[in-house]
């Protein structure tokens, strides 16, 4: 059964699959400078993911992450009328879902969003 995750923007302004799609990229970049100040390949194995999107109407509102090995399958990334969803499929790995769960904490950080974790407990990242 699909399992999903939601983070809720302090500003709905944040709502837009473009500006998830900008943090992904950062994640990206910092923990690829992460690996180099390592000497080691910290980027690949810290977002093993391709960020693969979609050419149909229905995709306004989703993209797809693509494991890149057979420990990591793939999540989607998705927008409902409040919040981000983050889901795994049916064939998603334990990996997956502990990089989904690295993700969540990540973007729901950077939005300055309340996250609903997997497991149903709330992290709330808005600023009081």
């Amino acid at each position: 059964m699909p399992q999903s995750a939601y983070i809720a923007p302090e500003s709905h302004d944040d709502l837009d699959l473009d500006t998830i799609k900008t943090f992904l990229t950062y994640y990206m970049e910092i923990t690829k400078k992460t690996g180099e100040q390592l000497s080691w390949d910290y980027g690949a194995s810290a977002f093993p993911y391709n960020i693969m999107d979609q050419t149909t109407e229905e995709s306004d509102s989703w993209f797809y992450l693509k494991g890149t090995t057979e420990e990591y399958r793939g999540m989607v990334i998705g927008l409902t009328t409040d919040a981000i969803q983050i889901v795994l499929p049916d064939y998603s790995t334990h990996g997956d879902k502990s990089k989904a769960n690295e993700i969540c904490k990540f973007l729901a950080n950077k939005l300055n969003g309340d996250l609903t974790l997997f497991n149903g407990r709330t992290m709330y990242h808005t600023k009081k």
